[in-house]
């Protein structure tokens, strides 16, 4: 069967384009190619067309104005969602403009959809007692336990996203010193970061038990399943899950309910934050590219400060009114002086 110009297209865009040229990292190429496949399947169920028989031509803007609304009523994703699918089809088709100059007009077109603005969610993170709480919760008179510990405390020390964390080995630690991890995070880009000395001893145990220290075990995932491959995300996001519900049995009043991997980046974050550290630091500890990005966790304490003074009994400052404020009469005559002037 003879390959369409959009397989053509989107084989290239994956496979070349966004490596080679642009310098993504395979996480994210990962996440637009399950764009794609959603695409594929509602271009198939909707509006008749199988993958193979798929060509650009086919894809017009409101295809994709029907796609992205398809997303939100029957898939019911968020609006987030939903423009992140459409920045991965903007992405595309950005790349496609320099391939197929006959259809430039349809892929502006494209191009010209727009993102739909969306409240931010509210940052989850816990606080220091929540944190030490939650630590506590892994059994460590279990050989699981004891991974779990290990696996939620440089989570937290480290303020690593979730497949940093995922994709450790042992080569990734340097123990000479102040021991420091190296986290390679998105656009492939590296950060080194210190940990505690609490942690460092957790990690050095965990490490030891299961011989991690071994030269033939330096490129070995830190943290495995019981088939010896890294922990996936969604098993990272389990343990995060469990231990967070069991803390929460404990101090509900402490432990929100949407706490999630991302939660413990934010807590350290936060945390560096109420402690004054200066935000170039913690957007260097985070490997954020700009300090706009940081600048969220400035702002969420700020929120946080606000709905405290709320809490504050409004007594305190009365609202005083002069005789002329309460004098009815005198009132109505300042207003009827102001429309006559």
């Amino acid at each position: 069967m003879k390959p369409t110009d959009f397989s053509k297209y989107l084989t290239d865009y994956l496979t070349q384009y966004l490596s080679n040229e642009c310098g993504v990292s395979p996480n994210t190429i990962q996440t637009y190619s399950v764009a794609f496949t959603i695409l594929l399947g509602y271009m198939k169920v909707e509006e008749g067309i199988s993958p193979d028989k798929l060509c650009l031509k086919d894809i017009t803007k409101l295809r994709i104005i029907h796609f992205l609304e398809w997303l939100e009523t029957d898939r019911k994703c968020s609006v987030s969602t939903r423009n992140a699918r459409l920045a991965t089809l903007h992405s595309f088709f950005k790349y496609i403009q320099y391939r197929d100059m006959k259809g430039m007009k349809v892929w502006q077109d494209i191009l010209s959809i727009r993102f739909k603005k969306c409240a931010s969610p509210e940052m989850s993170y816990l606080t220091a007692d929540a944190m030490k709480l939650l630590l506590m919760q892994p059994d460590i008179s279990a050989k699981k336990g004891r991974r779990d510990l290990a696996l939620l405390g440089l989570m937290y020390d480290s303020a690593g996203r979730v497949q940093e964390i995922a994709d450790l080995t042992p080569s990734d630690f340097r123990f000479e010193g102040t021991t420091t991890v190296k986290l390679k995070g998105k656009g492939r880009k590296s950060r080194i970061v210190p940990l505690s000395g609490n942690q460092v001893r957790n990690l050095m145990c965990y490490m030891q038990e299961n011989q991690l220290f071994e030269p033939h075990a330096s490129v070995h995932p830190l943290f495995s399943n019981p088939h010896n491959d890294k922990l996936t995300r969604a098993a990272i996001l389990a343990i995060v899950k469990k231990h967070t519900a069991m803390a929460r049995l404990n101090e509900p009043s402490i432990i929100p309910d949407d706490i999630g991997c991302h939660s413990l980046r934010h807590s350290k974050a936060m945390h560096m934050l109420e402690a004054n550290i200066n935000l170039v630091y913690i957007r260097d500890f985070l490997g954020h590219s700009s300090i706009t990005t940081t600048e969220v966790y400035a702002r969420a304490s700020a929120q946080k400060k606000i709905e405290a003074l709320k809490k504050i009994s409004p007594s305190i400052v009365t609202d005083r009114k002069t005789s002329w404020q309460k004098d009815g009469e005198l009132l109505n005559w300042l207003k009827d002086l102001q429309q006559k002037y």
